[in-house]
């Protein structure tokens, strides 16, 4: 049998959404209270806005901007952080803030919540105490009409996933800071950051990673233009390697780095696998995904399948 069905209780777990901002609207959340209209060629909302990262590929679900920011920050200022109520906490980990001006190639933490993100203390409940923070933006961080908010989360319990979120946001300053240095915010459990263990009541687990993370230097004046939605009209597939991306205009989608798909229901270990692969299951109506050694399937909405875009990325694609 190629799966095992796990316990109902272990399968409602499962399936659980889990944490996500909605203040600043993450990009292309259908979550938010208010969101701008979607750019051309983005056909849907992110509905899967909530999974983990896969673990190569982008660290964020796209790498397309908003068609105008979705807040105002000013520096030295008070800003909150909303999340959406009802998510799978996982007992809390370690969250980073950050701010990018180069659509998050390179960001510079501005506040992080370690061991206890979403709680008060240790906690071994999946549902979050905590969800909203608010904090002083330096008053050092440039302004910007076109700046990201970044927001990460490395999980204490469960499988070793890496969740993230991106806003585009404007920053007033009238100070004229040019420059800001702060830790690099760096993304653990994904392909080249290092792995953090499950906690198992361990709260101090993986600190050292981000107590040694570089300092980086952010600044308007040295951002790449970012992505923007793009158009197609051939049957021939495009590519663009810079943004790992591959069109299939024959489709009716736009793959844009988004990974919709919904939550594992089951897992096998009938067969040894290499942590990060993917591939479509028979019939393509969902995909699995290897996590430390165990395949977990993950099934495509209703009115999709599986698409394999290339040897590291999957979507499931409007049929």
């Amino acid at each position: 049998m190629l799966f095992k069905i796990a316990s109902i209780a272990a399968l409602a777990s499962s399936i659980a959404a889990h944490m996500d901002i909605t203040e600043p609207c993450s990009r292309f959340s259908p979550y938010c209270a208010t969101r701008p209209p979607l750019p051309a060629g983005i056909l849907d909302y992110d509905y899967s806005i909530d999974n983990p990262i896969p673990y190569n590929g982008s660290v964020f679900k796209s790498e397309i901007q908003w068609t105008k920011p979705v807040a105002s920050w000013t520096a030295g200022q008070p800003v909150t952080i909303k999340f959406r109520p009802g998510g799978a906490a996982h007992s809390g980990g370690h969250c980073q803030f950050a701010i990018s001006y180069d659509n998050g190639k390179t960001a510079a933490v501005v506040h992080k919540v370690m061991k206890y993100c979403f709680f008060n203390g240790p906690s071994d409940s999946n549902v979050a105490d905590v969800l909203e923070y608010t904090f002083d933006l330096p008053a050092d961080i440039p302004a910007s009409s076109n700046a990201q908010f970044i927001w990460i989360w490395n999980n204490a319990i469960g499988n070793r996933e890496l969740y993230t979120g991106i806003a585009d946001i404007t920053i007033a300053n009238s100070g004229g800071s040019k420059s800001y240095t702060g830790k690099s915010a760096i993304y653990p459990n994904h392909e080249g950051y290092g792995s953090i263990p499950e906690f198992n009541g361990n709260y101090n687990t993986g600190l050292s990673l981000f107590e040694n993370a570089p300092n980086v230097v952010v600044s308007p004046g040295s951002s790449a233009a970012p992505a923007s939605a793009f158009e197609y009209s051939s049957s021939a597939p495009q590519s663009s390697a810079e943004h790992n991306f591959e069109v299939t205009a024959t489709k009716n989608f736009a793959e844009r780095n988004f990974y919709p798909l919904s939550e594992p229901i089951h897992t096998s270990t009938d067969s040894a696998c290499t942590h990060g692969e993917l591939e479509c299951i028979s019939g393509n109506s969902g995909y699995r995904r290897c996590v430390w050694g165990v395949w977990n399937f993950i099934a495509c909405g209703a009115g999709t399948a599986c698409v394999q875009t290339s040897t590291n990325a999957i979507v499931c694609a409007r049929v």
